[in-house]
């Protein structure tokens, strides 16, 4: 992707981190549905046009997204797609690209929150060494002129029950639409996303209420001054904080809460 389209993706993944941070998020859910919307994308070119016509104004582009989306995705999706309609495209095609992109790091994001994402990334990386070592295999997989439910038989048959329920969903989506690439090409892409994932900080974030979008900013880049890499937010509400901050990365507790500062005040008092 290149420009207004790269920032546009990269909106889009700031607003999903976001969502997958919230307690009880149904990641499966979205990433299905997310999955299901960049198919319907990717084959109706008119729409996509439609979608990222820059004539069009930035809200009456996501009002016709909406309209097309109630009632057959969940909330949480039509959002995130309605946020990317409103964004600047440098091509129509890109838009499709960035919900299925979409749609793996929210598979990810269920791996992770599992405790899977070494597994899953291991598998996607096993997966593609068998196909480069199978020549027809990856061929029938990859071909498009077959139906995509036969496809998603064939690899079934394959790694079904064998892998992790989130390999196996990245896997038959891959295949399902493989948006012009091999599917080798694919896992690797995926692969890479699982690694990339796996490298980066997470800091748990407790506040008593919800951080606004430009304090999630500011505190992200504190953070990634700090350590000197990506930091991704999980933030959890947790009212008898009273005000302030507790943020946890790996070992370190950078604890800037009201409760905090009152507890060691009777500390000191009692001592």
């Amino acid at each position: 992707m290149q420009g207004a389209s790269r920032e546009a993706l990269a909106a889009g993944a700031d607003r999903l981190d976001a969502l997958t941070s919230a307690p009880g998020a149904d990641l499966t859910g979205i990433a299905d549905d997310l999955a299901a919307v960049a198919s319907a994308f990717a084959q109706n070119v008119a729409l996509r046009r439609m979608l990222t016509d820059p004539a069009r104004p930035a809200a009456q582009r996501a009002d016709i997204a909406t309209a097309l989306l109630a009632g057959k995705i969940g909330a949480d999706a039509a959002a995130l797609v309605a946020g990317l309609v409103r964004s600047r495209w440098s091509a129509p095609r890109d838009l499709s690209d960035a919900v299925a992109d979409l749609s793996v790091r929210a598979d990810l994001a269920v791996a992770e929150r599992d405790g899977k994402l070494d597994d899953v990334e291991d598998e996607l990386f096993r997966l593609g060494r068998l196909l480069d070592s199978n020549g027809d295999l990856a061929l029938a997989l990859g071909d498009t002129r077959v139906a995509a439910d036969k496809r998603v038989a064939l690899i079934d048959g394959l790694i079904g029950g064998k892998v992790d329920p989130t390999t196996y969903r990245l896997v038959g989506r891959l295949v399902a639409n493989p948006r012009g690439r091999s599917i080798s090409a694919g896992l690797a892409e995926v692969g890479k996303a699982a690694a990339e994932r796996r490298q980066r900080l997470i800091a748990y974030v407790k506040a008593a209420v919800p951080l606004t979008e430009q304090q999630r900013d500011r505190l992200s880049a504190v953070l990634k001054r700090l350590y000197g890499q990506q930091v991704h937010l999980n933030l959890d509400l947790d009212p008898a904080v009273l005000g302030g901050l507790s943020v946890r990365v790996g070992d370190e507790v950078i604890d800037g809460t009201v409760a905090s500062r009152l507890a060691q005040a009777q500390r000191q008092l009692a001592g």
